[in-house]
C-alpha cells in the first residue's frame, strides 16, 4: 500500500469543549447548581501544583454556595448560553468537521432526583444541536462532564450511592429520547479513570466523605460502570444505532529508570489505569484489580446481574484525551492515577505539563493493540499564556504541538489504528477544567476574559486558526510542508 499524507477519507478534524467551562447563565432557565459551579478562582494559584478540581468537605461546599464576595469562572464561562450561534458559525469558518460539547445535567434535572425533566433545558440543547448540524458539524454529546447536580452530592453522596445510578439512566433515558436520531456518538461518562484528581466534580464525592476515601472512590466508580452499561442498554432498547463510547485520560506511564522494581511497578500501576477501559470495552472485572481490592481489603458492592449488564453492554469506541506524560519510581509512586513524577528529559508549561508527542503515539498503539476498537481523539491540545498583540495571537507554540501530535496520530493511523476524529481541545479558549483560570488557553479563537471575569468578550482568530483551518482543508497534507518527522525514530 502505498503511504500518503492524506489521512483517511472518513477521519475527521473537529474540536471539543464541555459545558461547564463554556456555557455559562448557571442560573437561569431552571438550572441549579452543580459540582463547577463551586470552583473557585484562586488569585494565588501555585500553576505547577495543583492538587485537585474543586470540591472540599460538605461544610465548604455549602459555604461555597453561599458566597458572593469571591469569583467562580465556570458559573459564567465565555457565556455560550447566549453566543452559541455566534461561536459555531466561526469554528464552522475554521473548517470544524466534528464538534464535542456536553450536556448540563442540572440543567435538564435541576436537583438530579427529579421525576421530570426541565423542558427549558431541553429547548436549549435542541437548539444547540439544531445549530452544531446547520454548520454542517457532527454533533459528539457527553452526557456528564464533570457538571453534577449539586444536590445529588450534599443529599445522596454522589455515585457512591447507588440510587445515583438511577438518577443518570433516568437522565441518559431523556437525552437518548430527545436527541438520539440526531446524535450518532455519546461519551457517556468523561474521563472516567481521572480519579482522585476530579472525584468530586465527576463522582460527586466530597472530602472527609468516609473512612476509606479510596475505596469509596472505586465503589462510585463501579456504580458508573453500571450506569454507562444500562445507559447503553437504554440505546439498544430504543432501537438506536447511535454509538455510545467511555472516554478516559491517557495515564499511560513510563518508568522513571530501567532499574526492575521501577519497570514492573509501573506496568502495575499503567494496568490499574487499564483497569477502566478492561470492564467497560472487555466487559469484566480483571483478576489483577479484583486482587488489588482484596489486598488493600476493599469491598466493591455489587447486586445481582451487574456482571451480566456488564459482559452484554460493553462500550462501542474508546475516547481518549492526552495532553502530556509523566513517569513512576516504585519508592516514591503509589497506584493512585495522580501519584506520579515528572520527566526530565521533557520541557515543562507554566503548568509542568511535559509535552509529548511520542507518549501521544505510545498510548494510543498501546490501546489499539490491547482492544481493537474504534479510537476519538476526545480531546488533545496546548494550554498557554498568551499574549494579544493588534488583536491577534502569535501562536507558534500551540502550531507546533498540535502539528507534532498529529504526526504522531498518523503514525499510529498507518500502523492499522481505526481512529474516528481528533478533537482539539478548546478550540474557542474556555474556563480551564484543572485551574479555574483563562489565562490557560487552549483556543484557535482568542476570547477577550481575563481571570475574573473582565473583557469585552469580543472573539478574535489567533495565527494558529488559519493554520489549522488549512490541515483540515487539506486533510492533514499541510503538516508534512517540511516533511520533518517528529522523530527519527519513525525514519528508522
Amino acid at each position: 500500500m502505498t503511504k500518503t499524507n492524506r489521512f483517511p477519507e472518513n477521519f475527521k478534524f473537529g474540536g471539543a469543549v464541555a459545558a461547564c467551562q463554556i456555557e455559562g447563565a448557571y442560573d437561569i432557565d431552571g438550572r441549579k447548581p452543580s459540582t463547577s459551579d463551586i470552583h473557585v478562582y484562586d488569585t494565588n494559584i501555585k500553576r505547577n501544583n495543583i492538587k485537585k478540581e474543586g470540591g472540599g468537605t460538605l461544610d465548604e461546599i455549602k459555604t461555597a454556595l453561599k458566597d458572593t464576595e469571591n469569583y467562580y469562572p465556570k458559573r459564567h464561562g465565555i457565556d455560550f448560553y447566549h453566543t452559541y450561534k455566534e461561536d459555531l458559525k466561526m469554528l464552522a469558518e475554521l473548517g470544524l468537521e466534528t464538534f464535542r460539547t456536553s450536556i448540563s445535567w442540572s440543567r435538564i434535572f435541576p436537583n438530579g432526583d427529579e421525576e421530570t425533566p426541565n423542558e427549558a433545558g431541553l429547548a436549549f440543547y435542541d437548539k444547540l444541536i439544531d445549530e452544531i448540524l446547520a454548520n454542517d458539524m457532527e454533533p459528539v454529546i457527553t452526557m456528564a462532564h464533570y457538571d453534577l447536580p449539586i444536590h445529588l452530592v450534599t443529599e445522596y453522596g454522589g455515585f457512591s450511592n447507588r440510587k445515583t445510578i438511577d438518577f443518570f439512566t433516568r437522565y441518559s433515558r431523556v437525552l437518548l429520547e430527545r436527541y438520539g436520531h440526531k446524535v450518532n456518538k455519546w461519551i457517556v461518562f468523561n474521563q472516567v479513570n481521572l480519579v482522585p484528581t476530579v472525584q468530586f466534580g465527576s463522582l460527586g464525592i466530597y472530602d472527609n466523605q468516609a473512612e476509606n476515601m479510596e475505596e469509596l472512590m472505586y465503589q462510585a466508580v463501579h456504580n458508573q460502570f453500571i450506569a454507562a452499561a444500562k445507559t447503553k442498554e437504554i440505546a439498544t432498547e430504543l432501537g438506536l444505532s447511535t454509538n455510545i463510547g467511555t472516554m478516559i485520560a491517557d495515564c499511560t506511564y513510563y518508568p522513571a529508570t530501567c532499574k526492575p522494581e521501577d519497570v514492573v511497578w509501573t506496568m502495575k500501576k499503567n494496568r490499574m489505569q487499564y483497569f477502566y477501559t478492561d470492564v467497560q470495552l472487555r466487559g469484566s472485572y480483571p483478576q489483577y484489580a479484583l486482587k488489588y481490592f482484596e489486598d488493600k481489603h476493599f469491598t466493591i458492592k455489587m447486586e445481582q446481574g451487574d456482571e451480566e449488564l456488564l459482559k452484554n453492554n460493553t462500550m462501542d469506541f474508546l475516547g481518549i484525551s492526552y495532553y502530556s506524560s509523566k513517569v513512576v519510581e516504585f519508592e516514591k509512586h503509589t497506584m493512585l492515577g495522580d501519584s506520579a513524577g515528572q520527566n526530565p528529559y521533557l520541557k515543562p508549561t507554566p503548568w509542568d505539563w511535559r509535552v509529548d508527542p511520542l507518549g501521544f503515539y505510545n498510548s494510543i498503539s498501546q490501546y489499539w493493540d490491547r482492544y481493537e476498537v474504534p479510537i476519538m481523539i476526545a480531546e488533545n491540545g496546548f494550554g498557554a499564556i498568551d499574549k494579544l498583540e493588534d488583536e491577534t495571537v502569535h501562536d507558534n507554540y500551540r502550531i507546533n504541538y498540535y502539528r507534532d501530535h498529529l504526526k504522531a496520530l498518523k503514525e499510529c493511523i498507518d500502523e492499522g489504528v481505526e481512529i474516528i476524529s481528533f478533537l482539539a481541545w478548546g478550540p474557542i479558549d474556555i474556563v480551564s477544567s484543572s485551574s479555574a483560570e483563562m489565562s490557560k488557553r487552549y483556543g484557535f479563537i482568542y476570547v477577550d476574559i481575563d481571570d475574573l471575569g473582565n473583557g469585552s468578550k469580543k472573539r478574535l482568530k489567533k495565527d494558529s486558526f488559519d493554520w489549522y483551518q488549512n490541515v483540515i482543508k487539506t486533510h492533514g497534507e499541510s503538516l508534512y510542508s517540511n516533511n520533518k518527522a517528529v522523530s527519527p525514530i519513525f525514519d528508522a
